[in-house]
């Protein structure tokens, strides 16, 4: 029976090594990797964005304060698109739909090519009448210097690159800034199966730039940051092993 027990004891231990060592050379997520085995992918928490880690609120050249002006015995607000409310987003907290519309495409080729070549020669052939005394002869060298030297270079680039996003997510108010421009961010995640694609999006919108249905394209959204990507068992199998990445930074050639 102790046997037994000492045999789980040092299972356990290596069982702990091991999920230490994996947490050391790949990072803590290898664990939440292993515990999610067989489990679809989880969805992230609702939360709140400014409270999370690392953010800082956006602060912008402002300019300087204007008085505001107002129309005596008018029932009409200047900037309203609606006789009675505006609609569109203009606080924190309130909602707009971005219009994510990316359509980029670069072909971009280069060649830079460089050629050098150095011939450096001298010597002494003759040295007040050495080639008269014998001694002499044997101790002036011919040639003091000879040296040659060639260089040359051929680089080659070329970018190929198509990329096509379209697609809306629903943005909160984060932040009014001074000037009234408005600083939104929005994520989105879908789950399909086993795999998980996400969504975000975050910038500075000018409120005359919301649309009357409160919808703004992502080409009006000035600092955007738009990041689509996934996570699940396809995006493990396409990502290299930990092993593969840390050679990869630490070796030269």
């Amino acid at each position: 029976m102790s046997s037994f027990s000492s045999a789980s004891r040092l299972r356990r231990i290596a069982i702990s090594a091991l999920l230490l060592a994996s947490c050391a050379l790949g990072g803590c997520s290898s664990i939440d990797r292993l515990s999610q085995i067989g489990e679809q992918p989880k969805l992230s928490a609702i939360d709140n964005p400014t409270t999370q880690p690392g953010y800082k609120p956006v602060q912008m050249p402002m300019p300087k304060p204007e008085v505001a002006s107002y129309n005596p015995n008018s029932l009409w607000r200047n900037g309203s698109r609606a006789f009675f409310k505006d609609q569109r987003a203009h606080q924190i907290g309130d909602l707009l739909t971005v219009s994510v519309n990316i359509t980029d495409k670069a072909n971009l080729s280069n060649e830079t090519q460089r050629s050098r070549t150095n011939s450096e020669d001298s010597g002494i052939t003759d040295f007040i009448g050495s080639k008269t005394i014998t001694q002499a002869n044997k101790i002036l060298p011919g040639r003091i210097l000879t040296a040659d030297s060639t260089a040359s270079s051929d680089g080659k680039g070329s970018v190929n690159r198509t990329e096509a996003l379209q697609t809306n997510v629903a943005a909160v108010v984060t932040q009014v800034l001074p000037n009234g421009n408005l600083v939104v961010e929005g994520k989105q995640e879908i789950r399909v199966n086993y795999e998980i694609r996400e969504l975000v999006v975050a910038g500075i919108v000018r409120p005359e730039d919301i649309q009357s249905d409160n919808t703004i394209d992502s080409s009006k959204i000035a600092q955007a940051r738009i990041a689509y990507g996934g996570r699940g068992q396809i995006m493990d199998v396409q990502q290299p092993r930990y092993g593969q990445q840390v050679m990869d930074v630490l070796l030269p050639f």
